[in-house]
């Protein structure tokens, strides 16, 4: 991905999401995923999708079940 198309990301990923505190990181290798971050804290992995003449961009981001709140401290949904 080039890196006037992960400037362009980034900005649009601040502005859609009210947060100025996310960075999209440019890879070390060319190869290597493009990451995000919200401050030093990495959120996903960053893909682009070429077809048929669209391109897209993909946003993964993994939460791991330890990083979690307890079932205590959150509203149940729907009630």
């Amino acid at each position: 991905m080039k890196i006037t198309e992960i400037a362009r990301v980034q900005e649009y990923l601040r502005k859609s999401l009210s947060n100025n505190r996310i960075v999209v990181k440019p890879p070390v290798k060319e190869s290597a995923p493009v990451e995000v971050y919200i401050g030093d804290e990495f959120i996903g992995v960053l893909y682009k999708d070429e077809d048929e003449g669209e391109v897209s961009y993909s946003l993964t981001m993994t939460i791991l079940e330890m990083d979690l709140p307890s079932i205590g401290d959150v509203p149940i949904i729907g009630s």
